[in-house]
């Protein structure tokens, strides 16, 4: 890892968010084919921090924070080959210290993730709900 640079990088570009996207394997699960999705979901993040090998984007933390008492970290990705050596786990460190490490940082993780996060000592929480976007839970039935 001598070789990968971190930094909080607020104007990453969208094409290099779904490049490292797609190279981490996330894409299959963020909307890397709507772009103004992608643009919205980079200028409404409160906490960008990126991890560079040279130029080449090699992973990236993307959060949302009130910076008082929670962070949802929304997506963590580093690139496949450069994956098992700590990239990670410095990502979300640098994203909870800019939040602020008085909040509790949250996130739900990829199915083929799930067992990563309590190796590097995040506690798995049992009663996480999720509201699906397109129709709110509160919505009135018909």
């Amino acid at each position: 890892m001598d070789h990968v640079t971190f930094q909080i990088e607020p104007d990453l570009s969208p094409e290099e968010f779904i490049d490292v996207l797609r190279r981490s394997g996330l894409a299959e699960r963020r909307p890397v084919d709507e772009a103004e999705t992608i643009r919205a979901m980079l200028a409404n993040a409160d906490v960008l921090v990126t991890a560079r090998s040279g130029p080449l984007l090699v992973g990236v933390s993307r959060a949302i924070s009130d910076r008082a008492y929670c962070t949802y970290l929304s997506d963590l990705a580093v690139d496949e080959q450069f994956q098992r050596q700590g990239i990670g786990q410095d990502l979300i460190r640098r994203t909870h210290e800019q939040a602020g490490f008085q909040t509790t940082l949250i996130l739900l993780a990829a199915p083929n993730a799930v067992g990563y996060y309590p190796r590097i000592g995040m506690t798995r929480h049992e009663s996480c709900w999720i509201a699906p976007g397109g129709k709110s839970p509160a919505s009135p039935s018909p």
